[in-house]
């Protein structure tokens, strides 16, 4: 199979365009599928922080490398789920990529912040782990980002992941999560801008990535999302995909296109109205979930000022 911009030998197939690459021109296309969804999601201005949630896996720590390509201002940020040898791996390796290229990074314990590691808070709450998971991730990611002086929040979600939770939400009927489902979500009521910029590429293409570039990272997946419904959505989207190559991306960008139309700009979907009483966050109620999870979890929650002294920040290595 050769490169079919320059009939090199192929690194990689990709059925839903109808192509192959070899090394040099696949980083070409990966590299302008990108620019191309920032530029079309209007996802930074001139002059944006970044924070990048980084987890050790594939995406974000090849997104970060992206980013820094592209010669944008990026801070990253892990949270140590305390999941046994999981956590731990996925700690050491964001730890040893930020290091190796003197990418600045803030390491955060949700054990520091909570009391308690995630198997511990899903089994004491009786919520399943991706839900307290996703809970603690969104109030955490947001706090540091604008405690850090940033103004955009980047995660590394896929084309896979994408078209495979809007699968989930559609059986569902999940409106909630429907109509915030963009790859780009504006800043509003002390929300910190969201966006997504490896939307356009898929699972296979980034870990083509991550292996050509050198990218050493945590490859299993969460023990706690064993059950989790989006992996088996993957599954069932991914047989559809080699019956039918490009449906993942029909199905999600078809959505994008409609998404407007579906669920237009109204009060009943409007931005946190004020803070939560005790950790001061915004939030749509006067104490927000992530402050009611650590109360289930203590009666004494700690401080903000206790909670900020347990971040570990890494500066990038001057010499």
């Amino acid at each position: 199979m050769n490169c079919r911009v320059c009939k090199k030998k192929a690194v990689i197939a990709i059925p839903r365009h109808n192509t192959a690459f070899c090394a040099d021109c696949f980083d070409k296309y990966l590299m302008d599928q990108v620019r191309k969804t920032i530029k079309e999601f209007r996802m930074f201005e001139p002059g944006d922080r970044i924070l990048l949630a980084v987890s050790g896996g594939k995406d974000s720590l090849a997104l970060w490398e992206i980013l820094k390509r592209l010669e944008l201002d990026v801070l990253g940020y892990h949270l140590d789920l305390g999941i046994s040898e999981y956590s731990k791996e996925s700690t050491e390796k964001t730890r040893a990529f930020a290091e190796k290229r003197g990418y600045p990074l803030i390491i955060e314990e949700i054990e520091s912040e909570t009391g308690a590691t995630l198997p511990v808070i899903a089994e004491s709450t009786k919520r399943p782990p991706c839900s307290a998971c996703g809970l603690s991730k969104r109030h955490l990611f947001n706090r540091a980002a604008r405690q850090h002086g940033c103004q955009v929040l980047a995660t590394g979600h896929n084309l896979d992941d994408e078209a495979s939770r809007l699968l989930g939400n559609i059986l569902h009927w999940q409106d909630g999560y429907l109509e915030k489902q963009s790859p780009s979500l504006p800043a509003e009521g002390g929300l910190i801008r969201k966006v997504k910029p490896l939307n356009r590429l898929t699972e296979k293409e980034m870990a083509t990535y991550a292996y050509l570039k050198g990218i050493d990272y945590v490859i299993r997946e969460c023990p706690m999302s064993a059950d989790a419904k989006q992996i088996f959505y993957k599954k069932v989207l991914n047989d559809i995909e080699k019956e039918s190559p490009g449906t993942k991306q029909f199905f999600y960008f078809g959505f994008l296109e409609r998404l407007e139309k579906m669920f237009p700009p109204s009060s009943e979907n409007a931005p946190p109205a004020g803070s939560c009483k005790v950790c001061q966050e915004p939030c749509y109620t006067d104490i927000c979930s992530f402050c009611r999870l650590r109360m289930k979890l203590s009666p004494f929650p700690e401080t903000q000022e206790t909670a900020e002294s347990s971040i570990n920040f890494i500066t990038p290595n001057t010499h």
